[in-house]
């Protein structure tokens, strides 16, 4: 039996929906049907049923959860054996994030290396997405964590482990707006509007869909985008993965008519990272797989 179709199998119990799984396990929704499939008729045994709604474990699907769950834990546990034997534990990793990934991604990953893996050394470089992408492609950066341009990425480059989040905005709880509990774009024309700097998602998504925005602040972080808008600058237009929660007086509203952005994990295609990067690498996949959820 291949593991990693245990794995599908247990995302997609644990999220309801093939699509959440494939997100959380960084593969495409057909691929992981097509495995999930596969693994039913290694097995003998319906594992799901599958409807508009989502998917669901039969009974006898519900019954091998735990004995699934054993086996990926045993693979994990002599992975990780084999990795500290071989050194990859040890080593310098390379990482870059845009501000929003660098609190809710990096910094939790970073943590759990201090605590378990303190032969493990890291740098952090913090920018925006195109300056992040270029920093991995030139192999300054082993990995970045970004928020997912519209354009396709440079040659040399992928995109993995995608994860999506509604775009909304900012706004101080004593402001007339504060009351809605959704906004549109056009809610924000002749409003006074702090963003993230020019080159960022955000940026480009704001002029997309608001005409001339009358931006006063361009914030080289999402917390500083925060104090701004907790000071009554303007209203701040930013992602649902910001997770700070020590700035009082504001209010994050969706923006319903608003695409969703995506963080991803940005790296080189068809090079072989260090143990040490392959580590930091499946840190970072598991933390994105955590906020699909």
């Amino acid at each position: 039996m291949r593991v990693e179709r245990a794995r599908y199998f247990l995302a997609a119990v644990e999220t309801g929906s093939l699509r959440s799984a494939a997100a959380r396990c960084g593969v495409s929704q057909p691929t992981i049907g097509q495995q999930i499939a596969l693994l039913e008729e290694e097995l003998d045994v319906v594992l799901m049923t599958r409807s508009r709604r989502g998917v669901r474990a039969t009974a006898a699907g519900q019954a091998m959860v735990e004995p699934l769950r054993k086996l990926v834990a045993a693979e994990e546990a002599v992975r990780d054996a084999a990795m500290a034997s071989g050194g990859a534990y040890a080593g310098v990793v390379h990482l870059g994030g845009v501000s929003v990934a660098a609190e809710t991604v990096v910094a939790p990953v970073l943590g759990h290396l201090r605590e378990h893996r303190p032969g493990l050394r890291f740098t952090v470089r913090e920018g925006a997405s195109g300056e992040i992408e270029a920093a991995v492609l030139a192999g300054e950066l082993d990995l970045g964590v970004i928020t997912m341009p519209l354009h396709p990425p440079p040659a040399g480059l992928e995109r993995v482990s995608p994860v999506a989040a509604r775009v909304g905005a900012l706004v101080p709880a004593a402001h007339p707006l504060a009351v809605r509990d959704h906004l549109h774009w056009h809610d924000l024309r002749d409003q006074p509007i702090v963003t993230m700097r020019a080159g960022t998602m955000l940026w480009e998504v704001l002029h997309r869909h608001v005409p001339e925005p009358d931006v006063v602040v361009q914030a080289m972080s999402a917390r500083t985008l925060k104090v701004m808008v907790a000071r009554g600058v303007g209203l701040g237009v930013l992602g649902g993965f910001d997770t700070s929660v020590d700035i009082p007086d504001v209010v994050w509203l969706p923006i319903r008519d608003a695409d969703p952005v995506r963080l991803c994990l940005t790296q080189r295609r068809n090079t072989q990272p260090s143990r040490a990067a392959l580590t930091v690498r499946q840190l970072i996949r598991a933390r994105l797989a955590d906020l699909a959820t």
